[in-house]
């Protein structure tokens, strides 16, 4: 991981039934939305730590499907899943979420970019059914970690200066 000027993720929870993480990166908006939304690049950030990526299809429009998998040292599969209920290139997605390893933790994911200056603020917000969803997201290492990668693939795409 490389050091970043805008610094980790924010990782807040607003309500009982909610988590909101924003980012922010020296890339144009149209890219950072490339790299969320794209499998060619998807797949290259979304596992965390050293975990193999074995899965990532993306239909990215109205109805369209997502499947992302990976698999831990040891051999867990985690499969997250779900359908596109919004697609506004390059601002905002909003889709149904469902990590297939937590019974009812399913919820619904907006992702909002905004650019300013060259700076491109990712606010995602996670909104669950329940507070007992919610309450599966009480660790961030892998999380985080996944946010890292993003941050750093992006970056090796603009080079040092964001261009």
């Amino acid at each position: 991981m490389t050091p970043h000027r805008h610094g980790p993720a924010v990782i807040k929870f607003p309500s009982d039934l909610e988590i909101v993480t924003t980012r922010e990166f020296d890339a144009p908006i149209e890219l950072v939305f490339d790299v969320l939304t794209k499998p060619e690049h998807v797949s290259k950030w979304f596992a965390p730590f050293d975990h193999k990526m074995t899965v990532c299809s993306i239909d990215l429009r109205v109805g369209g499907d997502y499947h992302m998998a990976f698999v831990t040292e040891d051999g867990t599969e985690c499969s997250f899943r779900g359908t596109y209920l919004e697609v506004e290139p390059p601002k905002r997605t909003v889709e149904t979420w469902l990590f297939e390893g937590w019974p009812n933790a399913e919820a619904v994911e907006t992702v909002e970019l905004l650019e300013t200056d060259g700076v491109t603020k990712m606010t995602m917000t996670l909104t669950f059914h329940d507070q007992a969803g919610r309450d599966h997201m009480t660790t961030f290492d892998g999380y985080e970690d996944t946010l890292d990668k993003l941050a750093d693939y992006v970056g090796s795409l603009v080079g040092p200066n964001g261009r």
